[in-house]
């Protein structure tokens, strides 16, 4: 009986510890504050540091408005020019920062809407809170409206900083899923040409409804990217083409020379591919140049994007042709060498170009 009895009361006094150890742990605990599993998961995570993401710039070197039309098109990384998103614990609402917009993510305009968006489906595939407490610092040195991928570099820049600051892996498919989305709001029907250009770091031929093929190129040139000044219009210069190649009862030469127009820009493209392939620096200069006559003949050049590149060819360039929508925006120039790249941007800056970017092709 004595046994019993001492039984008792030591099973009673490890019972009396482990009670008391777990009321302890229950008083220092959140649990005992009413939050849930995920909420304090969800505080530890905050309890972090500061978590970046970044995107680069993308160019369409070859093929643009006839890509429209089913022929095939390049374009590079241009990492000259980047986004980066910084995210960090502040305050107790989920707020952001931009060249645009400071201030709650949920109040932000309808103009910033595919920016909000990246935010929040991020937030919801990492199966975060949608108002955490933490900040969002956009920077971008990526030109808006420009056709250089911006709004796309912005949407990758989140997504991975969100991803990094949680602890997530973000995969290939959820980083498309999520920059498509986003881009779907800014532009109604986008390619996905930017998305992947401004995520990777290889150059893209692409042809519509066609798998995207990534190029390993050898490319022992400069290209300098030059921007104008004035917004691209890429509607406008797509619409222009397209009453071109409509032009058939009034006006069917027109026509005939804007189709045949777009079958040689095709045919450029396939040829600058090579080029790429196999550092022929002086083809990839001469097929731009034609491009460029090709481009002014569809009117989506200007008198400014004209005379640029004209500018450049003087002051060295292999070639030179405006890149993206046109009517404005970038032009680009290609350039033997480092020294020749000084001289032609200099060139562009002292002739009216805003900014002037260089980019080695070989790093590509």
């Amino acid at each position: 009986m004595k046994f019993i009895e001492t039984a008792k009361k030591e099973a009673a006094g490890e019972t009396f510890v482990l009670l008391s150890f777990l009321s302890a742990f229950l008083q220092k605990s959140d649990i005992i504050n009413g939050m849930t599993n995920p909420q304090i998961e969800e505080k530890k995570v905050l309890e972090k540091k500061i978590a970046r993401g970044k995107a680069s710039g993308k160019i369409i070197l070859m093929g643009e408005h006839a890509v429209v039309y089913g022929q095939p098109a390049i374009a590079i990384p241009f990492s000259a020019v980047e986004t980066v998103s910084e995210v960090k614990t502040e305050g107790e609402k989920l707020t952001v920062t931009c060249d645009f917009y400071d201030g709650l993510v949920h109040e932000m305009p309808e103009i910033l809407e595919s920016l909000k968006h990246a935010i929040r489906f991020s937030l919801y595939r990492i199966n975060a809170p949608q108002d955490p407490a933490i900040h969002i610092d956009i920077r971008s040195t990526i030109p808006a409206e420009r056709g250089m991928g911006s709004s796309a570099a912005v949407a990758v820049a989140i997504a991975r900083s969100l991803f990094n600051f949680y602890g997530k892996v973000l995969t290939d498919k959820e980083l498309w899923e999520i920059v498509q989305s986003s881009e779907k709001i800014a532009h109604g029907n986008p390619s996905g040409i930017d998305t992947v250009t401004t995520s990777g770091k290889s150059p893209l031929f692409f042809v519509k409804d066609q798998p995207i093929e990534q190029l390993t190129i050898h490319m022992d040139a400069y290209l300098v990217v030059a921007d104008t000044g004035q917004t691209g219009q890429t509607f406008k210069a797509i619409q222009s083409v397209k009453e071109l190649l409509h032009k058939r009862d009034d006006q069917p030469a027109t026509s005939s020379d804007s189709r045949q127009a777009i079958q040689e820009l095709g045919k450029l493209t396939r040829l600058a591919k090579e080029a790429l392939l196999n550092n022929q620096v002086l083809e990839l200069g001469e097929a731009m140049n034609r491009a460029q006559q090709l481009l002014a003949s569809l009117t989506v050049s200007d008198q400014l994007l004209d005379e640029l590149t004209q500018v450049a060819r003087q002051a060295g360039a292999l070639g030179a042709k405006l890149t993206g929508g046109g009517l404005g925006g970038c032009l680009i120039a290609l350039a033997k060498d480092k020294e020749s790249a000084k001289k032609v941007s200099a060139a562009l800056v002292k002739n009216g170009a805003e900014k002037v970017w260089c980019q080695y092709l070989g790093d590509l």
